[in-house]
């Protein structure tokens, strides 16, 4: 599903150079549910934004569903994130001036779909996500656990390959953030949807079945990691 060989990233601001990934080699099957921890600026979310198409790299290959990403177009590689990934955000990045029903349909507006067919996706994935009577609420009447649920309809609604998650317990309570890890477990095991998670809890990294670590732009050997 996520094949990435050699990786590099490298920031520049003026003379200064900051290494962001070094030879990053990482494969995720399809079905796979991936955890990545580490310190902050261990590059995890400049993996995160290289994996879901929302930054490029200097050097390496990355192929995403078979597709090598490097030979793409920013119009194709725009195609390409909007059909195979779904993103779910911390800050859960959610138009406020927009309703439950609006915000979970504006990335099939993308796809110029019927709107009859739009209707039929939203309303299918709004009852997945128990939100069909929270449909005409705005997101500042909504609870941050709500907030997340509708972060995942928008990301689902789609039915992408693939979904990118950047930190999605961040800004819930813990009572929220199990039940939001409960949902992205069960729709890697019931409906096998390929997630790639970045977070600093354990406690979520728990409901992945691959729990990575990178530091300063490296994958961690799990055994050299528990050693030191």
């Amino acid at each position: 599903m996520l094949k990435m060989a050699k990786i590099g990233k490298v920031y520049r601001t003026g003379l200064v150079e900051t290494a962001a990934l070094e030879d990053l080699t990482l494969e995720v099957a399809r079905g796979d549910f991936v955890s990545l921890m580490g310190p902050s600026g261990s590059g995890k979310t400049t993996f995160l934004n290289i994996a879901g198409l929302l930054d490029t790299y200097d050097r390496g290959r990355y192929l995403l569903d078979g597709v090598d990403v490097a030979g793409l177009n920013d119009d194709q590689q725009s195609r390409l994130r909007n059909e195979r990934i779904g993103f779910i955000f911390q800050s859960f990045n959610l138009i406020p001036d927009l309703d439950v029903y609006d915000n979970v349909e504006v990335p099939l507006r993308y796809r110029r779909l019927p709107m009859g067919e739009r209707r039929d996706r939203v309303e299918e994935v709004l009852v997945q996500m128990g939100l069909t009577a929270r449909m005409r609420h705005l997101p500042s009447q909504l609870s941050g656990g709500q907030q997340q649920r509708v972060a995942i309809a928008r990301a689902l609604v789609a039915d992408p390959t693939l979904l990118v998650c950047d930190e999605p317990t961040g800004d819930l309570d813990r009572r929220s953030a199990e039940e939001i890890m409960n949902l992205l477990q069960a729709l890697n095991r019931t409906q096998g949807k390929t997630i790639v998670m970045v977070t600093h809890d354990p406690k979520a990294a728990e409901y992945s079945s691959r729990e990575l670590h990178l530091d300063k732009g490296r994958l961690v050997d799990e055994a050299a990691r528990r050693a030191a």
